[in-house]
């Protein structure tokens, strides 16, 4: 499991008549760190929940509900009363245990949730859904163009200053490039790896400068041995360890002139634009024919929209969201190309191939309005 958040101090306790609110976090750090940028924001303090899943459950989807089964208990914080006001989470798996809370409270806990599994948008009552999610506006729901970014400039900026005499001897410009791993949505192995690594070479020798490459934990083992293979011998390829140590990622944020990141990893193409950085995105294959095409949006479009074709139908919607789920691609919810593609269109980054934009500022930070909505729910609470 992940490094865990430290919980608020004794001395921040909520200041009386202030609501009571738990941050339900997972071993995800993408995930956590879209959480803890709202809780951070919000006028009074969240109490840390740190879930784990078991080993089944890692990768495995569980069919959304309200339940515990997927959770490992002896590496997670317990949960009992007294329940909170409101739970703020993230992913389906932490959802989950949030709707399991709201149960246990008998309705009384109110749940915001980023972004929402298939099919169940209208079980929480504050969905906030950023580009890549194909849902319908209706009420409680809170569109955002981007998912939510914490950027830690102070980090950054130690890290810089600690890595800076170990790459001080590369050729310049230094081109960071960010390795994300597989995932449904995405095709990714030894061959993709292959091509990459000679495109990479090809754009080092164009601007006569030096790859760095860092992995992350969803990179296969197949893809690691390819970029060895074929990066040339002035690269720098760093392995991500489950058990840690020195990670060179937070360092080549501050330190790098250019960077590329594979079109799978929003949470690392956020980061960079959001440092105002040039970015180029690397676009990996879609996994089927059906997470790329029409189909998975015409779905969606259909599935919680009450515009099914026969009332029944929207009746039984739960049952069609758990159907559907273990059909799986078949109604695929996530366009994971919207935010890269918004990117490219409002100027924060490129396809990889194109020339770097040195000016693309970064994107709005619309954490403010999020933050707002979350406030509201919270004051709502009886």
């Amino acid at each position: 499991m992940a490094a865990r958040p430290a919980a608020p101090a004794p001395e921040q306790a909520s200041p009386a008549g202030a609501p009571s609110v738990w941050l339900v976090l997972s071993d995800k750090a993408g995930d956590n760190t879209q959480a803890m940028v709202i809780a951070e924001a919000l006028p009074w303090p969240c109490e840390i929940k740190n879930i784990a899943v078991t080993e089944r459950f890692v990768l495995g989807k569980p069919v959304v509900k309200a339940s515990l089964h997927h959770v490992d208990p002896k590496r997670s914080d317990r949960l009992e009363p007294p329940w909170p006001d409101l739970v703020i989470t993230v992913g389906r798996r932490m959802s989950m245990v949030a709707l399991w809370i709201q149960e246990q409270s008998k309705g009384r806990t109110k749940v915001a949730l980023l972004g929402a599994p298939k099919g169940q948008v209208r079980r929480f009552d504050l969905a906030i859904v950023s580009e890549q999610y194909r849902y319908r506006s209706r009420p409680g729901m809170l569109r955002i163009s981007y998912p939510l970014q914490r950027i830690d400039h102070a980090a950054i900026a130690a890290e810089a200053e600690a890595w800076r005499p170990e790459l001080a001897h590369l050729t310049r410009p230094l081109i960071a490039v960010m390795i994300g791993g597989l995932t449904k949505e995405v095709k990714f192995d030894g061959a993709i790896a292959t091509r990459l690594a000679r495109e990479l070479t090809a754009l080092a020798e164009e601007l006569k400068g030096t790859l760095y490459l860092t992995t992350s934990r969803r990179t296969p083992a197949d893809v690691i041995a390819a970029l060895e293979k074929n990066l040339p011998k002035s690269a720098v390829l760093h392995r991500w360890q489950a058990e840690g140590g020195r990670n060179p990622y937070r360092a080549l944020l501050g330190l790098a002139d250019r960077f590329v990141v594979t079109s799978d990893s929003l949470s690392m193409q956020m980061e960079v634009a959001r440092l105002g950085k040039p970015l180029a995105i690397y676009r990996l294959p879609p996994g089927s024919w059906l997470t790329a095409g029409p189909l998975s949006a015409l779905t969606e479009g259909m599935l919680g929209s009450k515009r099914l074709p026969f009332p029944f139908l929207a009746r039984w919607e739960q049952g069609l969201g758990a159907f559907l789920d273990w059909v799986g691609s078949l109604r695929h919810h996530r366009d994971l190309m919207a935010v890269p593609r918004r990117l490219v269109e409002d100027g924060y980054a490129v396809w990889f191939g194109d020339p770097f934009r040195l000016d693309g500022g970064s994107p709005p930070d619309e954490l403010a309005g999020v933050v707002t909505q979350i406030v509201a729910l919270a004051e709502t609470q009886g």
